[in-house]
């Protein structure tokens, strides 16, 4: 890894710390703390929230026939999201051990908690949920595929790709022989080493 890489790649924890530091304040603001996983507001806070929430009957009335239509379709994926959630941490659990790869913290990336917030009705928590699952699900599996591909191949693309996972900064450039096999035991290290 070049010297650049090292600096962006500090550069960049740098404002992810900033951007949690953003959060806790506005955790503040908004009155609301976690506590052993689960979100709570203070009762102020909450009855504030409840003078948005738009009642079921309202929403529906307000919804565009093709939202409806095409709801199914967007639910329908549930099947393979399920799919995909299994096989993935199946394969996590047979495969990382043997190589020594630390395993990915599902908790850590699929959040259910948007349901808490007392300005959404039930359909639109319902929605909620399903989406925290989705989103978090893809980036529980990009998380496994990362650390797969830093053990196994961890070479740039000649051409950029649209999105990234943690390690592929790190990698080695394409096109670069003489820094592969090191390069390969520098990432393979790297994913042995994860915090659990």
């Amino acid at each position: 890894m070049t010297k650049s890489t090292d600096q962006i790649l500090a550069r960049m924890r740098e404002l992810q710390e900033q951007l949690e530091e953003d959060v806790a304040r506005r955790r503040e603001e908004f009155r609301y703390r976690v506590e052993n996983g689960r979100v709570v507001f203070e009762r102020e806070a909450r009855r504030h929230q409840r003078e948005f929430r738009v009642r079921l009957r309202d929403f529906l009335r307000r919804t565009r026939p093709m939202t409806v239509i095409t709801a199914p379709v967007i639910y329908s994926l549930i099947v393979p999201f399920v799919v995909l959630d299994l096989f993935v941490t199946i394969y996590q659990r047979v495969c990382f051990p043997v190589y020594g790869i630390q395993r990915v913290r599902r908790a850590d990336f699929i959040r259910i908690d948007r349901h808490h917030l007392a300005y959404l009705n039930a359909l639109q928590k319902l929605n909620c949920i399903y989406c925290g699952y989705g989103n978090g699900l893809i980036g529980y599996v990009q998380e496994i595929a990362g650390r797969t591909e830093a053990y196994w191949c961890p070479i740039k693309h000649a051409a950029r790709v649209g999105t990234q996972h943690a390690y592929y900064a790190q990698f080695v450039d394409f096109g670069d022989a003489e820094n592969f096999e090191p390069g390969l035991q520098e990432m393979r290290e790297t994913v042995r080493q994860l915090e659990r």
